[in-house]
């Protein structure tokens, strides 16, 4: 265990950590960040549209959702040459950037739209469905833009304004980008959006799977376990796991692993890891550390926010890395064998992504039933039998080791001041050493024989 965690710690955490830094990822992150409220609106009015079922006259709220979960391609389009431009502190081109990201995007996915039937808005080209070619286009267009991010027509001595130079010079890259875009898919024919949308699909498929559902869980535990967030995995998972909802919600599909089904229904509860269950164990623990971080940690896990027992407690500590790691393969095939093999749970086909809305409401809300909610708790009796023997071995090591702490701390101030028991009154007393003055040279020393009342120079 010790030659994994020196493993992990020099050389696998670096790598992981210098990937999150990357120039690239980070703007491709931010951009997945930055649409979130955009997301969590459409869960919003997709939970309203519900209502339609019970009140005749309650409005349709889904078209709401076609305007804010159905348009979130289109953002992602032009949020990541622009966020790109940021990194690079080429704010003059950013906004240039996000335009030209998003005609490319819009250039792809033209054939899709016009071949579906339904040219506007509410295709599913401009919702989940087109992440990973709004992806694609993004990275197309930021590439492009950092080519030509110093580039400029005029020179410094120029007496052209700056915003009149700036203009000029951001006809290049764009130019460069439309006309790749035209080119390749109206000249030539070139159908990039499916092409693109085949390279990916196995990555859909394979997250489908309940062994891809397990990898896919456990790989976000594994880096989690070592204090590096799970959104690096986000590029690669959140599309598909988009687009898999997407068309539940369309009714073309009964896929399992989504967003809601993951962070909102069932898996995660009190966080990534199921989290909730040990800090409420943490709250009968014997050493205070433990109990004092439970506390801590209770209302943000209620709240499905588990950084303060992450890296409080789970982060490098090989005895609960371990149990973190079991989570992510244990419980997803448990919630498939719950709700594909033994059909206990529906599956949601309802856009829930209020991640932070405490279980079990985010699990009624997401499903409407009853036996989602008992699903939930089974999962959450079974993240606490896994973190359970593995905690109590955490604490009697914490217990231990405040003892050990404590007895030092008691030797360490015996020595620096020895104490004495008095004979006559046993109590303890410190004792001291007071060092008597010297009488000065050619000066009598008293005689402490003599009788306090007989003078010695009389005698």
């Amino acid at each position: 265990m010790k030659g994994l965690l020196n493993w992990l710690e020099h050389s696998f955490s670096p790598r992981m950590n210098k990937i999150n830094s990357n120039l690239w990822i980070v703007a491709l992150k931010d951009s997945i960040m930055q649409i979130l409220p955009f997301i969590f609106l459409g869960s919003l009015f997709s939970m309203l549209s519900i209502l339609n079922e019970i009140f005749s006259g309650w409005p349709d709220f889904h078209g709401l959702y076609s305007w804010t979960m159905g348009m979130i391609s289109l953002f992602v389009a032009f949020l990541i040459p622009f966020n790109l431009m940021e990194r690079l502190h080429a704010t003059k081109q950013r906004l240039i950037a996000g335009m030209a990201g998003l005609v490319l995007f819009l250039i792809t996915v033209s054939p899709a739209v016009i071949d579906a039937g339904k040219p506007g808005f509410k295709n599913e080209a401009l919702g989940a469905g087109g992440m990973f070619a709004a992806i694609i286009t993004g990275l197309i267009t930021g590439w492009v833009m950092k080519i030509f991010a110093s580039f400029t027509f005029f020179k410094n001595s120029s007496a052209i304004p700056d915003f009149v130079r700036n203009w000029f010079d951001a006809m290049l890259p764009v130019a460069i980008v439309v006309v790749f875009g035209w080119a390749l898919i109206d000249v030539i024919g070139v159908d990039l959006f499916r092409g693109i949308q085949a390279v990916f699909s196995p990555v859909a498929d394979i997250i489908q799977a309940p062994y891809g559902f397990a990898l896919m869980m456990f790989l976000s535990c594994f880096i989690y376990s070592m204090g590096i967030s799970v959104w690096v995995l986000s590029p690669v998972l959140l599309p598909a796991m988009y687009a898999a909802m997407a068309e539940n919600v369309a009714g073309h599909a009964d896929h399992l692993v989504t967003y809601s089904s993951v962070y909102s229904t069932y898996l995660w509860i009190g966080g990534v890891g199921a989290t909730l269950p040990l800090v409420l164990l943490m709250l009968r623990a014997k050493s205070t550390r433990l109990r004092a971080l439970g506390k801590a940690g209770l209302a943000p896990s209620v709240f499905n926010i588990n950084e303060p027992v992450i890296f409080g407690a789970v982060a490098w500590n090989p005895t609960l890395m371990v149990p973190l790691w079991l989570q992510g393969i244990i419980l997803p095939l448990l919630l498939w064998l719950l709700t594909k093999i033994i059909p206990l749970g529906p599956i949601p086909d309802k856009q829930f992504d209020l991640w932070y809305m405490p279980y079990p409401i985010s699990t009624w809300l997401s499903t409407g039933s009853f036996s989602a909610v008992l699903v939930a708790l089974i999962v959450f009796l079974v993240s606490g039998a896994i973190w359970s023997p593995f905690l109590r071995v955490y604490d009697r090591q914490l217990v231990k080791q405040a003892e050990a702490e404590a007895q030092k701390a008691a030797t360490a101030t015996d020595a620096t001041a020895p104490e004495a028991k008095s004979t006559e009154t046993g109590r303890t007393t410190t004792v001291r050493k007071v060092k008597r003055k010297r009488p000065p040279m050619n000066t009598p020393a008293p005689d402490h024989g003599a009788s306090p009342r007989t003078d010695p120079t009389k005698d």
